[in-house]
């Protein structure tokens, strides 16, 4: 299962979170600690926001440990919101186009999980994707098709609603065609304001999600810390060090909106 990281908060380099901590997001490339799959070796990228509304996008297919270029940009890129992954594939093919984060218009997504039975479903997801986002895909994902299902379902506008129905969605169909695999999902969105993060499965075993939030972050011989306050969140696959910052779980089936350094947790409930 892959690992990922969102930070929303004051302008940071993002060198500070990729590669400095104790357990930094690359580390966890190469041996994740909470993942049943240890190595994440196909392909990373990175979503930021800058200079404008519309973010940034670098997708590699190289393992991120790795990749000196992308250690050449972290430790010059400046972002106040910006998304990490490291991917292992459940499935589709290594490339570009299905590394994440996505990118549509200035939205950014990400994801860790799966969609049960993918290969037998996915023809009836896709064709539940409204055709305006539709012709925005790119990959081949299970992931890629959650985020375009929700999107159609409104993400902008009310980002939980929205993924209950996507949700609700999938679920029918995996029922309907007999699908005994979970779903299993952790996910984060942002449009560049709010950062979004749900965790969900049909069985009560979803991949980890931890948060932390404070007034600013710190990262000091390897270890994160937060001044105490408010105006900074972060959103992540596993803890980034051992004995750091108080890492609080993201509850199943919960989703956590950060906007403007305040924090609210919602349950998640099934669409009507």
């Amino acid at each position: 299962m892959c690992r990922w990281l969102a930070y929303a908060g004051p302008e940071l380099l993002i060198e500070q979170l990729l590669f400095a901590p104790s357990n930094s997001l690359i580390k966890q490339s190469l041996l994740a600690r909470e993942s049943i799959v240890p190595t994440n070796g196909d392909g990373f990228g990175l979503g930021w926001y800058g200079n404008t509304v519309h973010p940034g996008l670098f997708r590699d297919t190289l393992p991120a440990w790795n990749d000196a270029n992308l250690r050449s940009i972290s430790e010059q890129i400046r972002s106040r919101l910006f998304f990490a992954h490291v991917r292992a594939s459940t499935g589709t093919s290594t490339s570009r186009d299905n590394c994440h984060p996505f990118r549509h218009d200035d939205t950014l997504f990400m994801h860790n999980g799966q969609i049960g039975g993918y290969r037998l479903i996915r023809r009836e997801l896709e064709q539940m994707i409204p055709g305006d986002f539709y012709n925005q895909r790119h990959g081949t994902t299970d992931s890629e098709a959650f985020y375009l299902l929700a999107l159609g379902h409104g993400l902008l506008d009310d980002p939980v609603q929205a993924l209950q129905k996507a949700i609700a969605d999938i679920t029918e169909v995996m029922e309907r065609r007999g699908v005994e695999e979970p779903l299993r999902i952790t996910a984060a969105f942002s449009d560049g304001d709010r950062l979004v993060a749900l965790r969900h499965s049909s069985d009560s075993q979803s991949p980890t999600l931890y948060w932390a939030t404070g007034k600013e972050l710190t990262v000091e011989a390897g270890t994160v810390g937060m001044r105490e306050g408010i105006g900074a969140t972060l959103v992540l696959s596993e803890p980034l060090d051992a004995g750091g910052l108080t890492w609080r779980e993201v509850p199943e089936s919960h989703v956590l909106i950060s906007q403007a350094g305040q924090v609210s947790i919602d349950a998640l409930h099934r669409a009507a």
